[in-house]
């Protein structure tokens, strides 16, 4: 939870110092001055403007300590979403239900659930799958690798919740057996091992930022094999039957970024065939997400490095979807890393 929005006691001329009640816990969505200290506009223009094609939609974030979901809370906030940090999961549908009478039921709501609701957290699944808000409900999971998420806590100088007298990895243990079901159900999966700040905040803007909230988008990610497999991706195709690039001395200081690289891959044996052959299964499967009311899909496209083959095929495979109407994302996670 954010300071300055703990929601145990209130004070004040009225109730000072009563217990929290439902309505305490959510947030008002009020910017005066945005991030660089400007003013922004009024509630009554985002509303008017900025909200519009996101009538209904519920986002529950949730995740592993430390991946990054206060940062996704703050920029849904600055997406227009009503924000509710650490709602403990029974009171779901109650809250959902304060902002459709409060603010009506075009406002978006986002609600942030983590490990700290202790035993609440455990009743986050039955009320997801009753579906009684009424709303179009997205589950987004923040993980990433044990290591990142280890210095990430040593840098904050917090123990982890669940840590008790053991050690922080001995927390990461016990959170991932608790978070492994609603894990496997999340709508969105978001790796932020490899994700700054800003890089995360726009994954969250391209996912939720789009007004038109009937479309698929597909994240198409290039990657290095020896980096490791991005963990949220939801299909992985292997680059490395076409021969490498970084054998041509001519090629090698070059990426799959550059024209004379994408054409050496591309004109590989192999490469068209595999190409068309690929393109029908995607979309395919894209129908097939649609249909089961799924908004986001992850491509990941390898090779060795994840510098010449897979960011060639990556921009050719996002190409061909987005000629064919699909929202596509484009990500080289390795580029560079060498």
């Amino acid at each position: 939870m954010r300071a300055g929005h703990r929601p145990t006691h209130r004070t004040g001329d009225k109730g000072r110092g009563r217990p929290a009640q439902p309505q305490d816990c959510l947030r008002e969505h009020r910017h005066r001055r945005d991030r660089r200290g400007l003013a922004v506009p009024t509630e009554e223009a985002r509303l008017e403007g900025q909200l519009d094609g996101l009538a209904g939609e519920l986002v529950v974030v949730t995740g592993m300590t430390g991946a990054g979901r206060s940062t996704a809370a703050k920029e849904l906030e600055d997406l227009g979403f009503y924000v509710i940090d650490n709602l403990p999961p029974g009171l779901l549908r109650q809250v959902v239900g304060l902002v459709d009478e409060s603010r009506g039921t075009e406002q978006p709501i986002a609600v942030v659930v983590d490990v700290r609701s202790g035993s609440f957290f455990e009743s986050l699944h039955a009320n997801l799958a009753q579906g009684a808000t009424g709303r179009h409900t997205t589950l987004l999971f923040l993980d990433a690798n044990d290591d990142v998420l280890v210095r990430r806590q040593e840098a904050a100088r917090r123990p982890h919740p669940l840590q008790g007298t053991g050690r922080l990895l001995d927390g990461l243990v016990r959170e991932r057996a608790v978070l492994a079901e609603l894990r496997s159900d999340a709508d969105l999966v978001i790796d932020t091992s490899n994700l700054n700040v800003h890089q995360l905040t726009s994954r969250i803007r391209e996912s939720f930022g789009d007004p038109d909230a009937t479309r698929l988008q597909i994240n198409v990610i290039s990657f290095g094999f020896k980096y490791g497999i991005p963990i949220d991706a939801d299909y992985v195709a292997d680059m490395r039957f076409l021969p490498n690039p970084y054998w041509q001395p001519k090629l090698r200081p070059k990426s799959g970024l550059d024209p004379d690289v994408a054409d050496y891959v591309k004109s590989q044996p192999g490469a068209v065939q595999f190409l068309a052959a690929y393109l029908p299964v995607l979309e395919g499967v894209a129908l097939g997400y649609l249909a089961e009311g799924k908004r986001f899909m992850t491509v990941a496209i390898g090779c060795t490095g994840g510098k010449h083959r897979s960011v060639s095929m990556a921009q050719e495979i996002s190409r061909r979807l987005a000629d064919v109407g699909y929202d596509v994302a484009t990500i080289h996670r390795d580029l560079g890393r060498e």
